[in-house]
């Protein structure tokens, strides 16, 4: 079971192998990875900084425990008719974003979010609606 923070719910459905380290974007690939290939994979909803979270590099700042993250956390699940401490399974975080989540929706929910900008979100959005499930991710084309 992965424990995980409001806001990864979308990074991961965004997710395509960029990242804020080799150790973050390792981390960060192998769950998603398990995720688009078992999506009956447990996932425990927490407040607070997660397993991605984990593997933020020390080097500045920890945005993790930032305010507006904490708030993008809330507004996704409350987008998603979620709470903190609920167990699902990640193929019903598919089923919840093709039920209240349009693509445009990233820019709001997301707007104080640097990586809003690559549009890679919507596209993820997107490929929920229509069914597709997470992207494959190529690390050697982000190289």
């Amino acid at each position: 079971m992965y424990q995980l923070r409001g806001h990864h719910l979308f990074c991961l459905i965004g997710y395509r192998g960029m990242g804020y380290s080799k150790e973050y974007v390792e981390n960060m690939t192998l769950m998603h990875q398990n995720l688009r290939q078992y999506p009956n994979t447990w996932i425990e909803l927490i407040e607070g900084p997660d397993q991605l979270c984990a593997k933020y590099p020390n080097s500045g700042e920890y945005h993790c425990q930032d305010k507006h993250i904490y708030e993008r956390d809330q507004k996704i699940l409350k987008k998603l008719g979620l709470k903190v401490g609920q167990q699902i399974q990640w193929q019903e975080v598919e089923n919840r974003i093709r039920k209240y989540v349009v693509p445009s929706d990233i820019q709001y929910i997301c707007e104080t979010c640097s990586w809003r900008t690559y549009g890679v979100c919507e596209e993820g959005i997107q490929d929920i609606l229509d069914n597709k499930g997470l992207r494959k991710v190529d690390l050697k084309s982000n190289n």
